[in-house]
């Protein structure tokens, strides 16, 4: 489901030898809106590379920044980290646990939604993005083979939720700025917390299992 990586001319990503990729996080500057009839042009480069040592075993990141031009002027530039990790032993538990004793809290919050993420939602999404990974539609795959415990939504659906909410509370092309980093998996069909609060420097985002779990930390400004 991935851009195949390799030594050849046609590979975009560079050969490292693991078989796990994540989108970790991105990091997006809106420059200049969007309008329709202009003449869209992105522009993709491999920005680093590295190599460390986690928990888990050796670990990959690669950052890939995008710039989309409108008209031949830049107006967004992302970008996106990628982590690749090692493969996941067959007896390892199932992840994320299941939901413990205590419940979302979201007093501490300005704006608070729930959704459901379904199967249904994460096809569409999958679709809309060209990611056939199994993990968002092959439920004895994502669990015998990846071990999660069910199907696994998107962490990039889960930031475009929290962009959208933005977008809806601060007011539409009002965003300059919009970040995510995915913490932790989400699975589908139960609930999800989407959180907003006003911080100290722009404005907190988060979507939360129903035990308080967080799975996405964003922040936007203004």
């Amino acid at each position: 489901g991935h851009p195949a990586r390799g030594n050849s001319a046609d590979s975009f990503f560079p050969p490292i030898p693991l078989p796990r990729r994540m989108w970790a996080a991105s990091d997006i500057a809106f420059l200049k809106s969007l309008v329709i009839g202009q003449r869209i042009e992105r522009i993709s480069r491999i920005a680093s590379i590295a190599e460390k040592e986690g928990s888990t075993g050796k670990l990959g990141f690669v950052d890939v920044e995008h710039v989309t031009h409108a008209d031949g002027t830049a107006a967004i530039r992302e970008v996106q980290t990628l982590v690749y990790r090692g493969a996941v032993p067959p007896d390892a538990p199932l992840s994320p646990p299941e939901p413990g004793d205590g419940a979302f809290d979201p007093s501490g919050w300005d704006v608070h939604n729930v959704i459901t993420p379904d199967p249904r939602l994460l096809f569409r999404f999958s679709a809309l993005t060209f990611n056939t990974h199994r993990i968002h539609y092959d439920l004895p795959y994502a669990r015998d083979v990846e071990r999660y415990r069910g199907l696994v939504v998107h962490g990039p659906l889960m930031a475009s939720l929290l962009l959208q909410m933005a977008a809806r509370e601060l007011g539409e092309n009002r965003l300059k700025r919009f970040s995510f980093r995915a913490v932790s998996p989400a699975i589908a069909d139960e609930p999800l917390h989407l959180a907003l609060r006003q911080g100290d420097e722009g404005y907190e985002l988060g979507t939360f299992a129903s035990d308080g779990r967080q799975c996405v930390k964003a922040t936007a400004s203004t």
